[in-house]
């Protein structure tokens, strides 16, 4: 079965719609709502057709996953050029106190959150969802990492500092302890509506309202302290292939549920470091693509890439023959 990666076309809407409607409810920025998931085609294909001198950082690109033998779209995913763009771009900063007295002899580490915009600026991953059908295998390296080959293609547009939110843990009803504990106090709004108001953008709406001082964890309830940086299961796939690229998921959770935060340095992750001209794509298996923007495809390819590349693009391997 070939896998076809591009962007996202117009008709593609139903079946954007079909995947919303199965993803994970932390994914915000695939929201099931048709209206909704048109702007965001629209967005996307003013994001391509923009040239790169004209290009702002405002840009966000919709990728598809299409098994070419049924048409049928089998997975999504996106990149926000610039996260917060405009505004400013919040999260969780992990940090730990230490406090002594020397009268008592003790010492006290106390891990605190700390509410900042470290992360505005740089490129947010986003929008990845793929059938349960589809999770073994190649299909979901080549739908994370193939924008890692976009990135690297056309990094003027890019950060080189490269993000990704995960969905956090949530209860059986589909409640936050984190954000029952938090946000709540200060919003009064369920976990999904705070989701879908920030639309995995900038967030800039939390400085409003939310205080600046740190959040000691100790004084938590339970529930949501076990919840911080822990991941809820559907945002596993995605996780791991991030941290295997290279990123770190230590120092940030997401504002809303608690969940991990990946990020690392472009040129230092697995696959943008071992990539390679189409040209010296030896015996192996090798996610590749193309070099064109509007008409970016990637392939996972075990011989040369199709002629209508002009062998133009870039290969990085995801097996090798010893």
């Amino acid at each position: 079965m070939t896998l076809l990666f591009r962007p996202v076309q117009r008709e593609d809407l139903s079946g954007l719609l079909r995947m919303a409607a199965a993803a994970s409810p932390g994914i915000g920025s695939l929201r099931h709502d048709p209206a909704w998931l048109a702007e965001r085609i629209e967005h996307s294909l003013q994001a391509f057709a923009t040239e790169d001198d004209e290009a702002s950082g405002e840009e966000r690109y919709l990728f598809v996953l299409q098994d070419e033998a049924s048409g049928r779209l089998v997975g999504c995913s996106g990149v926000t050029a610039r996260a917060g763009y405009g505004s400013r771009f919040y999260s969780y900063r992990n940090e730990f106190v230490v406090a002594s007295s020397a009268a008592l002899g003790l010492t006290q580490r106390t891990h605190t959150l700390h509410l900042g915009h470290d992360l505005t600026g740089t490129t947010l991953l986003t929008s990845f969802y793929i059938e349960p059908a589809w999770a073994a295998g190649a299909a979901p390296q080549l739908l994370s990492r193939a924008r890692l080959l976009f990135i690297r293609q056309f990094a003027d547009r890019f950060s080189d500092r490269i993000v990704a939110e995960h969905p956090g843990l949530l209860e059986p009803d589909g409640r936050s302890p984190f954000w029952e504990a938090v946000g709540r106090r200060f919003f009064a709004m369920d976990y999904p509506q705070a989701e879908a108001v920030a639309g995995g953008r900038s967030k800039a709406f939390i400085a409003e309202l939310m205080p600046t001082s740190p959040i000691y964890v100790p004084l938590l309830p339970e529930a949501a302290q076990s919840a911080i940086g822990q991941l809820h299961p559907d945002g596993e796939l995605p996780f791991e292939i991030l941290q295997d690229e290279g990123c770190d998921a230590e120092t940030y959770v997401d504002i809303f549920d608690g969940g991990p935060t990946t990020e690392g340095r472009l040129h230092a992750l697995a696959s943008v470091r071992a990539a390679l001209p189409l040209s010296q794509m030896g015996a192996g298996t090798w996610l590749a693509c193309n070099a064109e923007r509007e008409g970016f495809e990637a392939r996972v390819l075990t011989r040369q890439a199709p002629a209508a590349w002009q062998g133009r693009g870039w290969a990085t391997p995801l097996e090798r023959e010893a």
